[in-house]
């Protein structure tokens, strides 16, 4: 037995020498042409990012940033924000997409109209918006001064007001864009399930609700999430409207940290981004999860 095994050691092929690793063409010019990107991306998202947490990462700048008062005035307005603003965008939205379906003439030519807040871009739009709202020379109050010969409120000065209407400009400003793409869901069931529904009898609110819903509600759950991502990120609304006042009273938290940066105070700037955080990761995970399905 052993004689066996030590001649079938000696027939044993030796082993081959490894080839050292070599890129194909092809492989090449991938890695050149991803190279620019890749720097791109390094110099001005990961080394942004790892910086600003490198900032906040004393425990003491968080200790700081809960004994401002405005802070927790902050996080209400942050929630505050998301869950009317959010909420009111989408519903919006979603009666929106079924309006624009119906093919009239006037509703196409009204729906380019619709889209031009979004196509605009949010420095010229807001400030318009804060202009016509001035108490003095504004559109909106001279407007009332000549219909009611009464003054107008004092729209940014009133912090529920102020709020109020940064929520308003947000939806107005974001709706276009979430109304078109539930409309291309929307487009995109097919007509049969309709013309089945008429002939079983079915409302307005039952093809809806048997047939739209169902088809949709991935799409609007998705769709849901993401905006609450993108606005907790919005610092156009607040800040170019009201500027976080009066008194620092409509702030969020993306427009908390800028208030700290014109104070010199980069480490609390940082810290209030952080605390931004346990929103903005678990609904990260739960999109990849919904997308990777």
């Amino acid at each position: 037995m052993s004689a066996t095994l030590a001649t079938t050691v000696d027939r044993a092929e030796p082993a081959l020498p490894r080839r050292p690793f070599r890129l194909t063409p092809w492989q090449t010019w991938g890695a050149i042409l991803i190279a620019p990107y890749l720097l791109v991306f390094l110099f001005f998202v990961v080394y942004p990012v790892g910086y600003g947490l490198w900032l906040a990462r004393h425990p003491s700048s968080y200790v700081h940033l809960a004994a401002d008062p405005i802070f927790a005035g902050t996080v209400v307005n942050t929630l505050i924000f998301l869950i009317v603003g959010i909420n009111v965008k989408m519903a919006i939205a979603l009666f929106l997409s079924g309006f624009f379906t119906y093919e009239r003439w006037w509703i196409r030519f009204l729906a380019v109209l619709f889209i031009l807040p979004w196509a605009v871009p949010s420095i010229p739009t807001i400030l318009s918006v804060r202009f016509m709202l001035n108490p003095e020379w504004g559109i909106v109050n001279q407007t009332i001064f000549s219909l009611t010969a009464e003054d107008g409120p004092n729209w940014l000065n009133d912090p529920r007001l102020g709020l109020t209407l940064a929520i308003a400009v947000h939806i107005w400003k974001s709706l276009p864009f979430w109304t078109l793409i539930l409309l291309a869901g929307r487009l995109s069931i097919s007509s049969d399930l309709y013309e089945a529904a008429s002939v079983d009898g079915a409302t307005g609110w039952q093809k809806f609700r048997h047939v739209t819903w169902p088809s949709m509600q991935t799409l609007y759950v998705t769709c849901t999430i993401l905006s609450m991502i993108w606005t907790l990120g919005d610092f156009n609304s607040v800040y170019l409207l009201t500027g976080g006042g009066p008194a620092d009273l409509t702030h969020v938290l993306a427009t908390l940290g800028i208030r700290y940066l014109r104070l010199d105070q980069v480490d609390l700037s940082m810290a209030a981004v952080v605390c931004a955080m346990p929103f903005v990761l678990p609904l990260v995970y739960v999109l990849m999860r919904r997308l990777s399905k």
